[in-house]
């Protein structure tokens, strides 16, 4: 991670906003697409470029791919969807829930549902379905999660540009060692409760998977009831709940000085903060211990829900948005914390910068 240069980028349910840290404040535009849903932003900064890419939803005209090279002052909007499963597939775009860069400047992934990736080698030109996860033989079998079947995380590694790990839900881990052109399933020591067999090979409900921002084979896992951590590349879990009130939740993020945020809820029928408290935890120890930051947060009737997506970090700053339309940030590693935004629609992603 770079160190934050005070830029925020925030999908909401009723289009996207861009905010910027400055000597008064924070500046806020937008909304851009006002009305339509937006789940998945991205700033390239790669190779000169200072690209933003967002996935603005319509429930009328589906889900587009848009970019603004000029800082949302304009947006090139596709006369033809950027993302569109080939016919042979019988399926249609749903929505799309990530936008990542990959290891090389032009190469970028797109995680949509139904469960897919979308890849492209130009900088966005074109986009090609990956047929390697499409037609794995346990394709068939992942089911719906509560938010649908979806690719909703994919990691890339810029020292090695064939390794892809991604979550699925429901489907679980899934990475590669060739560019995406086979897969393997690596979910050992992940429990899917809800299943007949607790330990499947695949089936789980990953929330959410983020690397360690120094050890490449470190991993800290989120999953529907569990928090996990990998040592081997993504590759076996081992869990990591020891102090926190709970084991379910959303997002999860690690900052530059390795350490690990979530914003744990009160399990999955409720999908609330805990006893109405707004806390952060921070483990500084990989995930050994976890301790509440809430110096700023409400701790009274606070039931907030933070997507998957609605939660970020750059350098040591973390910032979070909850589903009431609250953007929250600390700039001193979760020390304090400031409300940035209290009103916006519902907040689906906040990328940091």
């Amino acid at each position: 991670m770079a160190e934050s240069s005070g830029r925020l980028l925030v999908g909401t349910a009723k289009g996207a906003f861009l905010l910027e840290l400055n000597g008064s404040g924070w500046s806020i535009d937008g909304p851009h697409f006002s009305g339509r849903s937006v789940y998945a932003m991205m700033l390239d900064r790669r190779a000169g470029r200072n690209r933003i890419w967002a996935a603005a939803t319509s429930w009328h005209f589906g889900a587009e791919l848009v970019f603004s090279d000029d800082g949302g002052k304009t947006w090139d909007m596709p006369e033809e969807m950027r993302i569109k499963f080939p016919e042979d597939t019988e399926k249609s775009l749903e929505n799309i829930w990530q936008i990542t860069a990959g290891a090389e400047d032009d190469t970028l992934y797109v995680g949509v549902a139904p469960a897919a990736i979308f890849e492209s080698h130009d900088n966005g030109a074109t986009w090609a379905l990956n047929r390697g996860l499409w037609e794995h033989p346990h394709c068939k079998e992942w089911t719906p999660g509560f938010g649908g079947l979806a690719v909703h995380t994919i990691v890339t590694d810029n020292e090695d540009p064939n390794s892809l790990k991604i979550a699925i839900s429901t489907g679980g881990v899934y990475q590669s060692a060739n560019k995406g052109e086979s897969w393997n399933v690596t979910n050992k020591g992940v429990k899917a409760y809800f299943l007949p067999d607790p330990y499947p090979e695949f089936g789980q409900c990953v929330h959410k998977i983020v690397r360690h921002p120094h050890d490449k084979d470190t991993f800290f896992l989120q999953n529907h009831h569990g928090v996990y951590r990998s040592r081997d590349g993504a590759t076996t879990w081992e869990e990591i709940e020891n102090g926190l009130p709970s084991n379910f939740g959303f997002g999860i993020t690690a900052t530059e000085n390795g350490n690990v945020f979530i914003v744990p809820l009160k399990a999955d029928g409720e999908r609330f903060t805990c006893e109405g408290k707004l806390r952060v935890y921070r483990s500084g120890d990989e995930g050994d211990t976890w301790e509440p930051l809430t110096k700023g947060l409400p701790q009274e009737n606070a039931y907030e829900v933070i997507l998957r997506d609605a939660m970020d970090s750059a350098g040591d700053e973390v910032y979070f948005g909850t589903k009431n339309g609250k953007l929250f940030g600390s700039r001193d590693n979760g020390d304090s914390w400031e409300m940035i935004q209290g009103s916006l629609p519902e907040i689906n992603c906040v990328k940091a910068y």
